[in-house]
Formats: C-alpha cells, structure tokens, sequence
C-alpha cells in the first residue's frame, strides 16, 4: 500500500507544483512532457515488468523498479532546467512501470480469492487517499519549502516499502527454466513508445495528417505485427496471448481501456469546466473531482464483498450502469447546474470506476496461474494506462477543434490560449465587455462535446461488459 501510493501520489503533488516548477525552470513549451515523459515512460515498461516477475519472483523486479523510480525522484529534484526534469523524468517512470502491478500482483499471490477482494477494496483506498492528500501536500511544500521536496517526499516512504517487502515477503523458489524474451521486450518498447508519442505530441510537435506523423504510425504498426510473430514463436513469450482467449480477460481488458479513457477526460476537463465556466475559484473544483476519489474506494471495498457473493458480472454490470449515470450528468450540466451537480456527476463515476477495476483485478488474478499472474495484472494495469494516453489525444483534439470552430464561425480574432483568461478571478475582470461571456459560452459548447465523447465510452464499456461471461469468481489458489 505505501508503495502504491507512492506511485499514485506522484501525479498530483506534481500537478500542483508544475507552475513554481515552470516558474524557476523555464521552458513553458516544454510544460506537457513534464507528464508525458512519465506517462511514456511507465506506460511501455509495464507489461515487461510483469512477465520479469512471473520469470524472476515479485521481490527482485519490485525492488529494481522501486529503486530506479526513487533514483529518478533524486534526479529530479536536482535538475537545473526544462530539459534536464525531463530526461529525469523518464528515468522516473521507467522505474514506476514496475510498483503498481507488481504491488497488486503480490496482493494476488499472498491472499485466498475470498481474501483478495476484499484487499483489492483496501488497495484502490490509496487512490483516493492520494488524489485528496496529494494537492494538499504539493500545495504546502511550495508555500513553505522548495518546490524539490515534492520529488523527495516520495524518498522515505519508498524505502520504507522496500524494507517491509524485503522482511516480510516470502516467495516459493523460481524452479523453471529461464527464457527472457529480450526480442519480444524491445519491439513491445519501441513500438509503444511510437504509437503513445503519436497520440501525445500529435496535433503539437507536428500535424496529424503529416508526413512525419505517417512514418511514426506506420513504423509503430509494423514493429507490433512483428512483434506478434516474434511472441508466436518465442519459447517463453513476453506477452503469452492465450490468456487473451479467455472471455473474462478479454473482456476485462478492453472496459479497462475504455474506463481508462472515460477517466482522463473526466480529470481533466471538470476542474476546467468548473473555474472557467460556472467561476468557482479552484478549491471549488478540486472538491468537485476529489468526489470521485471518495465514490471510487467506496465503490470499490463494496465490490470485494460483493463479487464472492454474485460473481464478477454482476458487479461490473452496477460499474457500467454508474458510468452511464455519471456521463449523462456530464452531458445534463449548463453553466447554472452548480458545483455540487458537477461533484454528483464525478462520484457517479467514481462508484463506477471503483466497481469495474476491483472486479476485474480480482477476477483475472483468479483466472490464471501464478506463473502468469504478473503479465496478466500488468495487461489489465497496462490497457487502464493506454486508455489515458488514447483518451488525452481524443478529448484534446475535440476541445481545441470544437474551439476553433466556434472562433472561426464567429469571424473573431480569438484562439484556444485565449481560454486560459477565464480560469482565475483575477484574469476574468481584466477581459473587455462581452469577451468573457462568448469565451465562456465558446468553452462551455466545447466540453459539452467532450462529455458527449465520455457518454459514448460509458456506452461502449456497458455494452463490452455485457459480453463477460456469468458465474462466480474462478478460484485458482495456487500460490
């Protein structure tokens, strides 16, 4: 658990501090890849730690991760430029692709399933606690220290995990045969990397419909068809595709893509719609999304009582109904609903998020073997993380087209940066009559397409969760 909020603490308490950062560092073109380095980074590792720690034991794979992420968070609070936190910024996330699911996966091994959902309940606890303590801590290390500590806390906490997994954790001996799939590992990487780089930077660094653009995805596409082929014939596979056979995995898989898009655009875009829109100052709009962080850990200690009781389907079938719920609040929400609409509408989806992710960790860590029980977490953790990438791009490229065609229909010389004087009180009084009010309907048409785009996700992850097969939790207690 402190591992894991370790990892889920960093995007918060780095979100808060990025403008101090920004501030002393410079380079504010460089602002996103501060995320996107990180995001890249532990994105692409972390299939490949999960088959480390199927090959080589959870202890070993979790204390390499722990220490380069930790490494990293040194790193970082030493760079002296844009540039320099960036480059530690990968090392940072390389090393982050391997807390989460191998935390999660020696929650797997170490408990019964009736025990495990119950603990996976605890588990998603931290991400809430996270989200809310995580502003809170950014907030008062830049008020009153160095914005450096924010990398640094993470520093006590991480060794302290590292010395309760190394006393505490007991592992059966590795007796199989060691076959690393190094071929299989570097074309995963590589071919990853370029799809995810496509999809952040695409539409900034260079146009979508581009010679450039074309390359990378052509380039990405071949590696991973190759990559398959490699996987086929691999003696020991990096990603063992029969586990995909399984309805349950698939199925869990692909509403973990789609809820993982549904997430970003919902954690982005409210505190936006809510400063910028309804003019609530930014404490307003943190409560509004921190609701989500109370439904999820909710939702999600229910869920472990539950699925014992009526099986993984019928859980994520009340998940996939809370998401629908939720995303139609979204849709339902003007200028005048209020915050407290706004704070219902994320706890809906919050509940909905907390129902699927626990459901699904429990049900596919009891759908295979030990053997296979790392990759198998990692591919579910993995598909959650490439739906944020996927859903930043989508819902980026929506909000700044929709802007613009608003700004060109209207024949007035406004662009999307324009948007950025209606967040703070302060920069909304120095606008001119009538400047305000369109930018605020401008941005308010906008993100109503937005949540349309997350209704149309809750739709099609209710609709992928009806394929799940019924019955109760399989137990495959082998550990």
């Amino acid at each position: 658990m402190l591992a894991m909020f370790v990892g889920a603490v960093e995007a918060t308490i780095v979100s808060t501090a990025m403008p101090a950062i920004a501030a002393e560092l410079g380079g504010f073109s460089r602002y996103s890849w501060i995320f996107s380095s990180y995001l890249l980074m532990s994105t692409v590792t972390v299939l490949i730690y999960g088959k480390l720690a199927d090959v080589f034991g959870r202890k070993p794979v979790f204390f390499f991760g722990l220490s380069v992420f930790l490494v990293g968070s040194i790193l970082c609070g030493l760079a002296t430029s844009m540039e320099m936190l960036i480059v530690f910024r990968l090392i940072q996330g390389f090393g982050a692709g391997a807390v989460m699911p191998i935390a999660t996966t020696i929650v797997g091994d170490i408990y019964s399933t009736e025990e495990r959902a119950k603990i996976q309940g605890y588990l998603s606890s931290v991400w809430g606690i996270s989200a809310v303590s995580g502003p809170v801590i950014g907030g008062l290390i830049i008020q009153f220290m160095d914005w450096k500590y924010v990398f640094w806390v993470n520093i006590p906490l991480g060794l302290l995990a590292m010395a309760g997994v190394f006393f505490f954790l007991r592992e059966p001996k590795m007796n199989r045969k060691v076959s690393l799939d190094i071929k299989g590992a570097v074309l995963l990487m590589i071919s990853l990397s370029g799809f995810l780089y496509w999809l952040v930077e695409g539409g900034q660094l260079f146009e979508r419909i581009s010679i450039i653009s074309f390359a990378i995805i052509v380039l990405s596409i071949s590696l991973f068809i190759l990559f398959i082929l490699v996987e086929k014939r691999a003696e020991d596979p990096m990603m063992p595709f029969a586990i995909w056979k399984n309805p349950v995995i698939l199925y869990a898989n692909l509403v973990s893509l789609t809820t993982g898009v549904i997430l970003i655009g919902v954690s982005s875009y409210l505190p936006t719609y809510v400063t910028g829109v309804m003019e609530q100052p930014a404490i307003i709009a943190g409560f509004t999304l921190t609701a989500m962080s109370i439904g999820w850990p909710i939702a999600s200690s229910v869920a472990g009582h539950l699925l014992i009781r009526f099986g993984p389907y019928t859980v994520s079938f009340t998940g996939g109904l809370s998401l629908i719920i939720g995303a139609v609040l979204f849709v339902l929400m003007n200028a005048s609903s209020g915050p407290l609409w706004a704070a219902i509408s994320s706890f809906f989806i919050g509940v909905g998020m907390g129902l699927t992710s626990t459901s699904f960790i429990v049900t596919i860590q009891g759908n295979v073997s030990r053997e296979r029980r790392g990759v198998a977490t990692a591919a579910n953790m993995f598909m959650r993380n490439f739906g944020n990438t996927i859903g930043a791009a989508i819902f980026g490229a929506v909000l700044n087209a929709t802007l613009l065609a608003l700004f060109k229909k209207s024949g007035l010389d406004y662009n999307v940066d324009d948007i950025n004087s209606l967040l703070t009180e302060e920069t909304r009084n120095t606008l001119i009559d009538g400047k305000s009010e369109y930018l605020q309907f401008a941005l308010d048409s906008s993100l109503q397409w937005v949540y349309w785009t997350v209704l149309l996700f809750a739709v099609i992850s209710f609709l992928l969760i009806l394929r799940i097969p019924k019955g109760k939790v399989v137990q495959h207690d082998d550990n």
